[in-house]
């Protein structure tokens, strides 16, 4: 696997990027202010994505998402940490990530690679999206707000 940024000139992977974030205008929106990076197979095909936003000194991952067919593998994670370790080697202060309250094996892995939980945005999903979000039989409502500090 390979991960590198994407060229301006391509497209990026929607599909990959809708199956973390549902609405289009939104992951449209942090398309144009992001840095996107692909983690493509040794065949070419993209196995999954990472978009980070710069905030100030903070750098915030809007969309992290791995394939379908590539996921259980500790793809999320090798692409979480390239996420951390680019922010650092661009010199960022902080890491930001954001998920649903009902995302429980994201919130799981985000604690695991050492970022902590620092606020609730509640009903930010009712707010945000036209469609109820359901994840493991529970309605996503909250955004669970979590930072690492890079220093």
């Amino acid at each position: 696997m390979k991960i590198r940024m994407l060229k301006e000139s391509e497209q990026p992977p929607r599909n990959l990027l809708l199956l973390a974030d549902p609405s289009r205008d939104l992951v449209s929106g942090y398309l144009e202010k992001g840095l996107c990076y692909v983690m493509e197979t040794g065949n070419g095909d993209t196995a999954g994505v990472i978009v980070l936003v710069p905030v100030g000194s903070t750098i915030e991952i809007m969309n992290l998402a791995v394939d379908e067919f590539h996921q259980g593998k500790g793809l999320g994670t090798i692409l979480l940490k390239h996420g951390i370790q680019t922010a650092a080697e661009k010199g960022y202060k902080t890491v930001e990530i954001g998920t649903g309250n009902s995302s429980i094996n994201q919130l799981a892995l985000y604690q695991k690679v050492g970022f902590r939980i620092t606020g609730i945005d509640h009903d930010f999903f009712i707010r945000n999206y036209e469609e109820p979000i359901f994840e493991n039989g529970i309605q996503c409502r909250d955004m669970i707000r979590l930072s690492m500090p890079l220093e």
